[in-house]
């Protein structure tokens, strides 16, 4: 059908727009520690978010570009179940590492005098351990969504079909069903709760920073050129994306739980929501971190000269071969 053509080319333009820019941040970071320099904290962070969108993207990219090509349901029970799990854990990863990088920018533009001084000096050596503790922890609790998932033959009347398209997922009870996702949720609600919260205070941080600085720098000098509002701004346009993504996501699969029918079109409009955020979020860190074109600048100045270098040798070569006697 047309409709499922342009399902999947939208499924493949965007899986494949978030894919190169977050292995373009991995590569980057890669990079750096292959010749012998040491992350910075927030490059941790993003280090580890591009990782994590990687794999939401990818596991829930393919197969749906799969079911685009007309293969309905072509995963058996336990490739259902592994593609589910894997999904739900980057997902959650993505959120909780988004949630981390939030906290942090707080603690990072937060006055000297503040509350906030302690943990100034302690957050940056609790950043690798505490993106090692996320994957760990959701690593965890998703192996609860194995358990959550019966072979068909345990269909009974109270029996749950949820259509993802790729694959059937069964629950044994709309009760069971709901205190599930309602205990599976708790986490990432709570995630969800403390970004508005930092996200709030974030504004009002910037806002004091403003009105403190405006009479000190130049009136030529755009208040969009501050380091710190630039990188501040780029977080709570992370956050903000996630949370209405998030949420209409939600609604989206919820409804589509409750109801019976197969709905084709809002099963992909609420996977592109899903992947929504993971395809622009290395483009905002991108921007939100100078460090990272300037490293890729840098490579291609060097290059260049590389290159002109070389063809200068070259040419002098022809043109003076007595030389190189």
């Amino acid at each position: 059908m047309f409709s499922d053509l342009v399902l999947g080319i939208l499924f493949l333009i965007q899986m494949g727009v978030g894919i190169l820019g977050n292995f373009f941040l991995l590569g980057q970071y890669s990079y750096t520690l292959l010749i012998g320099h040491r992350l910075r904290p927030i490059e941790c962070i993003f280090a580890h978010l591009a990782l994590a969108n990687s794999k939401v993207l990818l596991y829930k990219g393919i197969p749906q570009m799969i079911v685009c090509l007309g293969i309905k349901n072509f995963l058996n029970h336990v490739g259902c179940k592994l593609i589910i799990y894997l999904h739900s854990m980057a997902r959650s990863v993505s959120l909780s590492i988004t949630c981390l990088l939030s906290g942090f920018q707080l603690i990072t533009i937060s006055p000297s005098n503040s509350r906030w001084t302690d943990l100034k000096i302690q957050a940056p050596k609790c950043i690798v351990p505490s993106c090692f503790l996320c994957w760990c922890f959701y690593l965890l609790i998703n192996f609860i969504l194995l358990g959550s998932m019966h072979n068909s033959r345990y269909i009974t009347n109270n029996t749950k079909i949820w259509h993802l398209g790729y694959c059937l997922v069964l629950a044994p009870s709309s009760f069971n069903a709901m205190l599930f996702a309602i205990v599976y949720s708790l986490p990432d609600v709570t995630c969800i709760i403390f970004m508005m919260w930092s996200s709030a205070y974030l504004v009002l941080l910037l806002h004091r920073h403003h009105q403190q600085v405006k009479h000190i720098h130049s009136p030529h000098l755009s208040p969009r050129t501050f380091p710190e509002k630039r990188a501040t701004q780029a977080i709570l346009l992370l956050v903000s994306t996630y949370v209405s993504s998030y949420s209409i996501n939600s609604a989206l699969s919820f409804y589509l739980f409750k109801i019976d029918n197969y709905e084709p079109w809002l099963v992909a409009t609420s996977n592109l929501l899903a992947a929504w955020f993971p395809t622009i979020s290395p483009f905002v860190l991108i921007f939100c971190d100078s460090q990272v074109l300037k490293g890729w600048n840098a490579l291609w100045h060097r290059r260049q000269q590389h290159l002109l270098c070389h063809t200068v040798l070259n040419h002098t070569t022809h043109q003076h071969p007595v030389l190189t006697q």
